[in-house]
């Protein structure tokens, strides 16, 4: 048992590293170029797939429906900067951290916020699942291995990232700043070299899929149909903004000044992903990029057992078509970002998690810091959430991404809404001329972000519902419904705790006798040191109590007992079906029932063992009827351990640490 406890305490700290007092707080906060990155990767990972979602959905109109891609990209950027900029007065109005929650149960209830909570909790557990399974498509181009077993990779690399996180945000941002930076330098140097090749050498380059013909799937599309395919197209591309929300959930985790550090790195967000998301898909358009939903039937001219390449993978084999490392260099690193975007989740949803825990909305742990300050169940539930949906759908990016934005678009729809009213609110009761003008512009600004997001949410729902978005609007309300449960009931403990108080007034009714009961199955000493401090608590009277489950043994006890020095008679309680739980139960039953002021204490020997499997031979009677008289009023239990000649070895055992330890300060 020692062994084992002490090889568990070494893999903790290995994991998680030495704890950190509660006052280390402060030194896990972060600077703007580690916030960017640990904030700011979801979205700029977005770059590398909404791209390729819009190519993609493209495709199903043939290679003539790809003149549209870059209108269709310049509309997501549109709506992208209008999102920044109305989250750049989310964080200077709500700096709390709340985020969206708060924006909405501040300005529209509790039920509206509600709502946004759950939308937030999807978005950021599809999160994890769509970055996951994004990075291993992207090295999966590279590497045909991973590809094959894409599933595997995204679970181990989901705990990694969990276990990362559960060693504090500070650590675990360090760790990722290289890994988003080199992304970053990646990228520009490929879009750049990209097109000085194609503009300034007057060199044409070619994607391999360039000569292939595309088929569409069903002939000329046309009218509605059109309409509907550059809507769902717009939708897909959409995944880009994903992530910008988590920034605003996040400001609690920045350096000060909070908010103006956050809405900095906000503004430095949107001007990296709107640049790397026009360059790629003027890239791709310019190389002759075809991607297929299924490049078997729409690829003509595909050599057989074509293994088709990611967008990404496509461009960077066509820029560095002299230079092979550059291809793996860039899967590598998009890879990389891929799932190092969901540490945006990692990050957003434990303090999401805390302050709807603090508002009793989810369980009271998730508001805990575990050993490193981390909300360490949070990043648990996250993790092994994202890996069932990583799992139910086989690490398929295109059909999680169905999933995906839903969650999104809701969030930002409301909190709109919520800043609108915030600003109207404000300047109901604003008399300052400069200061009124002020939160006029931003008003404005959360006002044609409302209507931009909701548009967009409109769009998402009606051309992606049937292809999936109706399982994330079901796990919406699955989460909702939960939390107004868990809600209702801390509310009903809460109300029946002051009744009770109301009733019981400043004086709390002591009880008139303590009827005290040694529960007995031998003679041995620790049965006489159960009596011994029984007497010692002073009962106005006590019983020792055998459970007879057979006749000949109750009979030798009873012997025994009388031929030894106890004074104290015993009585023996029959138990015709061998169950010693429930006459324990009737007994205590009717010394209540007959003096309702009557405490009944029940005392126990327990035997304090060694090793895990002396414990599953002993105490198991003692455990059960534990249990079961925690629900029986006017009852105490009370354990008299005795400790056995193996529990020796564990008195120098470290105390382990639980929950919360290190929040409240008993760590060192």
């Amino acid at each position: 048992m020692a062994l084992v406890s002490k090889l568990s305490t070494v893999a903790r700290r290995l994991v998680l590293g030495t704890p950190f007092r509660s006052d280390k707080l402060a030194h896990t906060l972060l600077p703007k170029r580690i916030a960017l990155p640990v904030f700011a990767s979801d979205a700029l990972s977005s770059v590398a797939y909404a791209p390729e979602e819009i190519f993609l959905v493209l495709s199903v109109a043939g290679v003539a429906a790809y003149t549209m891609a870059p209108w269709i990209a310049l509309a997501v950027v549109a709506v992208m900067l209008v999102v920044i900029a109305s989250y750049r007065q989310n964080v200077h109005a709500y700096p709390s951290g709340g985020g969206d929650y708060e924006v909405v149960t501040t300005n529209l209830g509790g039920t509206a916020g509600l709502t946004v909570a759950s939308a937030l909790m999807v978005d950021y557990v599809l999160t994890v699942a769509v970055s996951m399974s994004s990075a291993m498509s992207n090295i999966g181009s590279a590497v045909p291995f991973i590809a094959q077993h894409k599933v595997w990779f995204a679970v181990v690399l989901i705990l990694i990232l969990a276990s990362l996180n559960l060693r504090g945000i500070r650590e675990s941002g360090t760790a990722f700043a290289i890994p988003t930076y080199a992304f970053m330098i990646g990228m520009f140097i490929m879009l750049g070299w990209g097109f000085f090749q194609i503009f300034a050498l007057d060199q044409p380059l070619k994607a391999e899929s360039a000569d292939f013909e595309m088929h569409s799937e069903h002939g000329d599309v046309l009218g509605f149909a059109l309409i509907f395919l550059v809507a769902r197209a717009f939708s897909s591309g959409s995944a880009a903004l994903t992530g910008v929300e988590a920034i605003s959930n996040g400001v609690p985790a920045f350096r000060k000044p909070k908010s103006r550090n956050a809405a900095t790195t906000l503004l430095l967000l949107g001007g990296i992903s709107v640049t790397l998301l026009m360059g790629i898909t003027l890239l791709a358009k310019e190389t002759g990029v075809q991607i297929a939903e299924r490049p078997a039937e729409q690829l003509g001219g595909a050599p057989v057992g074509y293994q088709q390449k990611t967008l990404i993978a496509q461009l960077a084999d066509a820029v560095f078509h002299d230079f092979p490392l550059g291809l793996f260099l860039i899967a590598f690193v998009t890879a990389l970002i891929l799932g190092l975007a969901a540490n945006t989740a990692f990050n957003g949803f434990p303090v999401l998690g805390s302050i709807l825990a603090q508002d009793s909305y989810l369980p009271h742990q998730l508001r805990t810091r575990g050993d490193r300050l981390a909300f360490s169940n949070g990043i648990l539930f996250l993790a092994f959430a994202a890996i069932a949906f990583v799992v139910a759908f086989q690490a398929e990016v295109t059909a999680l991404l169905q999933l995906y934005i839903v969650g999104v678009f809701v969030s930002f729809t409301f909190s709109q809404i919520g800043m609108v009213r915030h600003w109207t609110r404000l300047l109901a009761v604003e008399t300052d001329g400069e200061e009124r003008g002020r939160m006029q512009r931003s008003r404005v600004i959360n006002t044609i972000g409302c209507v931009c997001t909701g548009t967009v949410l409109v769009i998402v729902v009606v051309t992606k519902f049937m292809a999936g978005a109706w399982i994330a609007i079901l796990v919406m309300g699955f989460f909702f419904v939960v939390m107004r449960m868990i809600h209702k009931h801390y509310a009903s403990v809460r109300t029946e705790l002051a009744a009770a108080d109301e009733e019981a007034g400043d004086d709390v009714v002591l009880p008139s006798r303590n009827h005290a009961i040694v529960l007995v199955s031998n003679t041995t000493l620790p049965t006489k040191r159960a009596l011994a401090y029984a007497r010692a608590t002073r009962p106005d009277e006590l019983e020792a109590i055998h459970v007879s489950i057979d006749d000949v043994e109750a009979r030798e006890l009873k012997t025994r007992w009388e031929a030894s020095d106890i004074s104290l008679p015993l009585k023996i309680v029959a138990s015709p079906y061998r169950d010693i739980t429930r006459p324990v139960l009737d007994y205590v039953k009717r010394i209540t029932r007959d003096a309702p002021r009557t405490v009944v204490t029940i005392f126990i020997p327990e035997y304090v063992v060694g090793h895990w499997w002396e414990q599953a031979l002993h105490n198991q009677s003692a455990l059960r009827l534990k249990g079961r008289l925690l629900f029986e009023p006017q009852v105490m239990v009370t354990s008299v351990p005795y400790q056995l000649n193996s529990s020796e070895r564990l008195k120098d055992q470290e105390p382990k640490s639980a929950p919360g330890d290190a929040r409240r300060g008993f760590l060192e």
